[in-house]
């Protein structure tokens, strides 16, 4: 249902509302607790489907009668016995006001009748149909695609054509696993933790949940002062909508009391004047007389000020399921608040009910309450948000310890909200295990993906992924069938696996947006291949624009050796954070020892790293003729940063230049490596092999040597395929008869090496690295 009122209805409140006695035809005690019984047994939905069970009657049917509609509210709604008492009741508020008070369960508005009946949701469709079978509309579709069309068969111009989805479930593109579930939990209301790289959906999936809630009765919360204690304010609820009416009209009753006790007030105050000037002849007595009488009238009107309810929440406006996102609120943000108050006495003081603040778990109530990054939140707040899930409703207090509002705690206010929790992998580790354990026990896991199979049907999801990046952002040239290509062919090349695309849509969407404003700012029509080819210099990570910056100064000081043989020194490569490559040398020296031998790795080596060298010692070992018990071997990595290595990639390159320094062999210096390296000598996958081999072109290198079974990841730039020639490998024996100088010791040693070690290892998964550190 809509919560939007008949335009022609007439004002919230009446003109002329009476005074704190009820009316006279206000229900008694008995039938308002009557009432209440049959709301709490469930006999009567007077909100929910505007019939009553009482008599069979339509309640639509009474919306012009006689009888007062807030006194009915007030009935259904309260079950406290001192909301009997006429010193709580509510101004009388207008009986033709029709307050629809839903959503209807796929977000869309209802349709309502002229006198305020439900006919029923409006048709938008059933919600399994949503999700993972909405296909591209609004643009023809070959009947054979070729495989090699990167439109997926699309037979467009531009991204004009394509229509966008309305429901922002159906805009989620690739996951749909993680679709599917958030579908499933928004028709029976259960709670969902989603773990993935940031960037991949998740905000995107808990909005769209929010318009996917089934339809439920929205509520205003209004809090009360209370007369016995102030320091615990009373809690009410009504249907959303009312709320706003009913603090409208005790704001006018108490302007009219105001008013009547102002005139009063002045009139006193004249007398008095006039009795001291004319009479006693006193003028200094009678100022002083009417400033007592003036702070007297102002203090009681201060008392009739207090008796307007603080409207909490306000659903008023609401047309679908509340989205309250609390990613890094604070305690008093999610939980609620009482502000501080400076005057704490004298009359000068703010009542406890108005100084109360909603929490974001109190505004999602009946809707979705997100927190990214959940584990940044404190435990006390967790532990808070566990009693929120498990009671479905949480009193407000507050948070400061050295402030008055800690004194004030209000009755349970209603927390009736669908939990979407979400991080990275970490966020496991720091959240609480009570928390987690609810989450996973009312309600679905689930792991988002970073990367997807790359089809027909995807292409052309990434076809209108453009288009909604395009439309969303309301300024940017329509793209052409070329720009759209090329950003495809991006999202294949940033998924470091070949045949998938990349699942990191936030990343995605910013080369799309800088494409279009280099497009806006030169005033064309539309977005050319050219523009996002000059987006994807222009947008280059912080880590790529670093590494370029190196290799840049390591040419300036001859850091960077791109020809001839050195001896124990090997180019290596590495990645800084997700998107940008930097070579890496890698130097070894062997010296006796003055004790037992041992192996030192220099250049801020993390536990991975260090793990590499210890493997790659064990090959050594056994390889070598000479007796490396009596040596020391140093291994350098060369201007590594402070942020060290991490990752296990440097290997081979490791491997490379101890040999190299055992047996004093020169290493060719324009070939660059990376590789991991097994115990047995076999070279095993690594990640990120296209930004490291483009890295290396760019430092001069003519070849470089990958693991083999990375052959299939390689989607390098077109201007680097001319620069380097790249070798797959499947074991360190081929490296070394790469690598080394000199074909007589060089076949010596390779011939040994291969004696010793096993067989390579063909078949291995990609670890993609995370870090940003080098790997």
């Amino acid at each position: 249902m809509s919560n939007e009122k008949d335009t022609n209805d007439p004002p919230a409140a009446d003109d002329t509302p009476p005074e704190d006695t009820p009316p006279e035809d206000a229900p008694s005690e008995s039938t308002s607790r009557k009432e209440t019984s049959r709301e709490e047994t469930g006999t009567e939905e007077v909100a929910s489907n505007g019939h009553s069970s009482e008599d069979g009657v339509d309640d639509s049917d009474r919306v012009g009668d006689d009888t007062d509609d807030s006194d009915r509210v007030e009935a259904d709604t309260d079950s406290d016995d001192e909301w009997d008492d006429p010193e709580w009741d509510d101004p009388e508020l207008d009986d033709d006001v029709t307050i629809e008070d839903g959503v209807d369960g796929d977000g869309g508005a209802s349709e309502s009748s002229e006198d305020g009946v439900v006919d029923g949701p409006i048709d938008d469709g059933d919600i399994d149909e949503l999700g993972s079978t909405v296909e591209v509309e609004g643009a023809e579709i070959a009947e054979d695609p070729d495989e090699d069309d990167l439109l997926g068969g699309l037979l467009i111009d531009d991204t004009s054509e394509i229509e966008i989805p309305d429901r922002l479930v159906d805009q989620v593109i690739g996951q749909e696993h993680a679709r599917d579930v958030i579908i499933k939990a928004a028709k029976q209301r259960r709670h969902v933790m989603m773990i993935g790289s940031p960037g991949t959906g998740k905000s995107m999936l808990a909005k769209a949940m929010s318009e996917l809630l089934p339809k439920e009765e929205l509520q205003d919360v209004l809090v009360y002062h209370n007369p016995d204690d102030g320091n615990k304010p009373k809690v009410r609820t009504v249907p959303a909508g009312k709320g706003e009416q009913i603090v409208d009209a005790h704001k006018e009753e108490a302007r009219k009391r105001n008013q009547m006790r102002s005139l009063l007030m002045w009139i006193i105050i004249a007398v008095v004047l006039g009795y001291a000037l004319i009479i006693v002849g006193q003028i200094l007595i009678g100022i002083i007389a009417a400033g007592v009488v003036y702070l007297v009238f102002r203090y009681l009107n201060r008392g009739s000020d207090a008796m307007i309810p603080n409207l909490l929440v306000n659903n008023g406006d609401t047309k679908s399921a509340p989205f309250r996102d609390a990613t890094g609120a604070h305690a008093g943000a999610l939980l609620g608040d009482v502000r501080h108050d400076p005057f704490q006495s004298g009359g000068m003081e703010t009542p406890s009910h108005d100084r109360v603040e909603a929490g974001a778990i109190h505004k999602a109530n009946k809707g979705v309450l997100f927190v990214d990054e959940i584990n940044t939140l404190d435990i006390r707040s967790q532990q808070h948000l566990m009693t929120a899930i498990q009671e479905g409703e949480f009193s407000i207090t507050g948070q400061s310890e050295r402030s008055s509002g800690a004194m004030v705690q209000t009755e349970p206010v209603p927390t009736d909200f669908v939990m979407i929790a979400a991080g990275n992998l970490d966020a496991m580790e720091n959240m609480h295990p009570a928390l987690r354990s609810r989450i996973k026990g009312y309600g679905y896991e689930v792991y988002m993906e970073d990367t997807i199979e790359d089809t027909p049907e995807m292409r052309r999801q990434y076809v209108r992924f453009i288009a909604q990046e395009v439309a969303k952002d309301g300024r940017l040239p329509e793209f052409t069938a070329e720009a759209i290509e090329e950003v495809i062919l991006e999202a294949k090349r940033r998924s470091g696996r070949k045949g998938h695309l990349t699942l990191h849509f936030r990343n995605l969407g910013g080369l799309v947006r800088v494409a279009g404003d280099i497009a806006r700012g030169e005033d064309a029509e539309f977005t050319t291949r050219d523009h996002v080819l000059s987006a994807k210099g222009r947008s280059r990570s912080i880590e790529q624009q670093l590494a370029d910056d190196f290799i840049e100064r390591r040419k300036d000081y001859e850091l960077q050796v791109s020809d001839g043989y050195v001896v124990g020194r090997v180019n290596g490569l590495a990645v800084m954070g997700e998107d940008s490559g930097i070579m890496l040398p890698v130097m070894a020296e062997v010296a006796p020892s003055q004790g037992p031998g041992e192996v030192i790795a220099t250049g801020q080596l993390k536990e991975m790293a260090q793990e590499s060298v210890s493997n790659v010692s064990a090959i050594i070992k056994k390889f070598s003729d000479e007796n490396i018990s009596e040596m020391d071997i140093h291994i350098q990595f060369v201007q590594a940063g402070q942020q060290g290595v991490d990752g296990d990639s440097a290997s081979i390159t490791v491997a490379t230049a101890v040999i190299s320094a055992l047996e004093n062999v020169g290493v060719d210096q324009s070939l660059a490596m990376t590789g991991s390296l097994s115990v047995r000598g076999d070279v095993l996958p690594v990640g990120g092999v296209t930004h490291k081999i483009e890295a290396a072109a760019k430092a001069g290198c003519t070849r470089v040597i990958i693991p083999q079974a990375n052959e299939q990841d390689v989607m390098i730039e077109e201007e680097y395929e001319e620069m380097v020639e790249i070798i797959p490998v499947s074991h360190i024996s081929e490296v070394l008869d790469i690598a080394l100088e000199g074909e007589a010791e060089k076949d010596s040693l390779v011939d040994r090496l291969k004696s010793i070690t096993g067989s390579a290892l063909k078949e291995q998964g990609v670890s993609k690295p995370t870090s940003p550190s080098p790997q």
